[in-house]
C-alpha cells in the first residue's frame, strides 16, 4: 500500500527568492523538524538521515528535474522509499506558491499505525509553515544554484515506480530500514525530497552525468547544468556563497 501527500503553502517573498532557498539543501535541518542531515553525494545525488519519534533512518535520492524558479523532482534510489516533487510558482506581488507533491511507502507496524494518524502529512504541513516563516524572516536566500537536471525531458509528478531501485532495502549499516518517518523528511524537502544537484559548488561548465535510473529503461540521459550565484544580501552586509568542506 502506497500513501500520496499534497500540500501548499503561499510565502511572502518572490518566486526566485523562495526557489534559490529552497537549493540549499543542507540547509534543511534548520527549518525541517526531524531532519538530522542532508549531505551532498555528487552533482545530483543527496544522503538523508532523518529522525522521528525515536525512529532514525537514512536514504539516497536523486534529482530526476529540476527546472530555475518551477520545479525540483527527485526519487529514492535506497533506503526509504519515497518520490515526489515541489513546484514554485509565481502569484504576483513578490508572493510565490509552494507545492509539494510526495509519494511514499509505509512498511512495519510503526510505519502504518502513523501512515492512519497521518502523521506524514501533518509533518510535512508543519516543515512547510517553517519553511515559510525562515525565508519570510530572512527576506533572502542564504544561497542559490541556479543549474539545471534535464530541462527538455518529460518527467511527470514521480510516484514509486520511479524508486523501484529503493524497493525492499533494508537501510544502511547500523540504521534499521524504511520508515514513515524517512518520507516525512523528504516530504519536508518538501521534500525533498529527495536528491539534489552540488548546490553550493562555483561550477562555471555543464556537467553531463550518469542517466536516471528510474523504472523505465529507455529514460533520458539527466544532465546537469551548474551554476552557484551570491545569495542577495540585505543593504549593508556582502553577499556570499557556503561551500560544502570550506573552512570558511
Amino acid at each position: 500500500m502506497t500513501t500520496k501527500v499534497e500540500k501548499s503553502i503561499l510565502v511572502n517573498v518572490p518566486v526566485s527568492t523562495a526557489y534559490n532557498q529552497w537549493t540549499q539543501f543542507e540547509d534543511f535541518p534548520q527549518f525541517m523538524s526531524g531532519v538530522t542531515s542532508v549531505t551532498q553525494l555528487g552533482d545530483d545525488r543527496l544522503e538523508w538521515v532523518v529522525e522521528i519519534a525515536g525512529v532514525k533512518r537514512q536514504w539516497e535520492a536523486k534529482i530526476l528535474q529540476q527546472i530555475p524558479d518551477q520545479r525540483v523532482a527527485w526519487a529514492a534510489t535506497s533506503g526509504a522509499t519515497n518520490a515526489g516533487e515541489v513546484r514554485f510558482e509565481d502569484v504576483g506581488g513578490g508572493q510565490t506558491s509552494v507545492h509539494l507533491t510526495l509519494e511514499y511507502e509505509p512498511e512495519g507496524i510503526v510505519e502504518k499505525v502513523g501512515d492512519k494518524l497521518n502523521v506524514v502529512a501533518k509533518q510535512a504541513e508543519g516543515d512547510l509553515e517553517r519553511f515559510k516563516t525562515f525565508i519570510e524572516s530572512e527576506g533572502y536566500a542564504t544561497g542559490a544554484w541556479r543549474g539545471s537536471v534535464n530541462t527538455g525531458a518529460a518527467v511527470g509528478t514521480p510516484g514509486l515506480e520511479d524508486a523501484q531501485e529503493s524497493s525492499g532495502d533494508s537501510g544502511k549499516a547500523g540504521i534499521s530500514g524504511k520508515v514513515v518517518g524517512a518520507a516525512v523528511g523528504v516530504a519536508a524537502a518538501a521534500g525533498v525530497a529527495a536528491v539534489a544537484a552540488n548546490k553550493t559548488r562555483s561550477e562555471d561548465a555543464e556537467t553531463e552525468v550518469h542517466p536516471v535510473r528510474t523504472a523505465s529503461p529507455s529514460a533520458p540521459a539527466s544532465t546537469v547544468e551548474s551554476e552557484v550565484v551570491a545569495p542577495a544580501s540585505p543593504p549593508g552586509t556582502t553577499a556570499s556563497v557556503t561551500r560544502p568542506g570550506s573552512d570558511s
